[in-house]
């Protein structure tokens, strides 16, 4: 990066605040990636604004970062500025009604609304995501009956976003065009700001129920991030079929390339056993992909997203 333009940008978000080089496996949940040529920490939503309308103003290529969950950043980094969204406000507007910033951990978020008796948020109890995130890939998870999935955008009234155009605006959720694993956001540049959800009355007791029953079946059922980084499932469930059940007829699970190993306890997890690549968990995705082609005829279509650039 010229030195000219660097110099700028650390002028204008904070000399002090401007990391240069710094490594993205620190950030993910995987504990995969390469530097970030510039990292910068955004606290409030005014920051994170004036961050990303710097980066547009400049041609400067940027990428929000929030959890570092969902995504597999390439062993090269991601070039220009990584903004980590760390805007973590959370207001109870009555009724029912709450508004958090985008930076909003989703574990914080249940918690809160626990204490005030509000239920709807508990279901995500145990996924790593901020409320940005969130409503990117509609955050979902099975039910408590296991016999439905609940998707975020059932409790989800609308959002304050950074336009493309570099308008913010107040959205409704179906702005969104929500759908599994998908959302406007994938195809259009807007940035969360904030994000109001609808919640309803509830006891704690029974809220922390729930909490506990998916806490409990995800502990059995996949692997512990914190022993195994991951960035959760690999792959999109196939209708009618679980990619992770066709992996695992393909012979795969435990499978290792480098230090990416396929989950023993889970085949559409792919885990970190400890110093993995990116191209490491690539090229297994890779062999995942053509296994189950070959024997099923089914394609696999990966459900997290890949982010910077990658070893070829």
């Amino acid at each position: 990066m010229r030195q000219d333009l660097l110099s700028d940008i650390q002028n204008r978000l904070g000399r002090d605040r401007v990391k240069v080089s710094e490594p993205l496996s620190q950030h993910t949940t995987y504990r995969v990636g390469g530097p970030a040529d510039l990292f910068y920490e955004a606290q409030t939503v005014d920051e994170l604004v004036h961050a990303v309308k710097l980066a547009r103003s400049l041609h400067l290529p940027f990428f929000i970062l929030g959890l570092g969950a969902n995504i597999l950043v390439g062993d090269k980094g991601i070039r220009g500025l990584v903004v980590k969204n760390r805007c973590a406000g959370i207001e109870f507007k009555g009724r029912g009604r709450v508004v958090a910033e985008s930076g909003a951990v989703v574990a914080d978020l249940i918690e809160q609304t626990k204490a005030g008796g509000l239920s709807g948020l508990e279901h995500f109890a145990g996924i790593p995501s901020t409320v940005g995130g969130a409503l990117w890939q509609n955050l979902h998870f099975l039910a408590p009956d296991r016999n439905r999935t609940v998707f975020v955008e059932e409790v989800l009234l609308g959002a304050t976003l950074l336009t493309e155009e570099g308008d913010v605006i107040e959205v409704g959720k179906d702005y969104f065009s929500f759908g599994y694993d998908e959302s406007v956001l994938h195809h259009r540049k807007d940035v969360v700001l904030k994000a109001a959800f609808e919640l309803v009355p509830a006891s704690v007791a029974d809220i922390q129920q729930i909490v506990d029953e998916n806490l409990r079946w995800r502990a059995e059922k996949h692997p512990d991030l914190r022993q195994f980084p991951s960035a959760g499932s690999v792959f999109r469930q196939i209708e009618g079929l679980g990619a992770g059940r066709l992996i695992d007829q393909c012979g795969l699970k435990g499978f290792t390339i480098g230090r990416a190993q396929v989950s023993p306890k889970h085949a559409n997890f792919i885990v970190n056993l400890g110093g993995a690549s990116a191209s490491d968990v690539v090229q297994l995705i890779q062999l995942c992909k053509e296994k189950v082609k070959e024997r099923f005829g089914a394609e696999l279509t990966e459900e997290i997203r890949m982010v910077g650039e990658f070893c070829r």
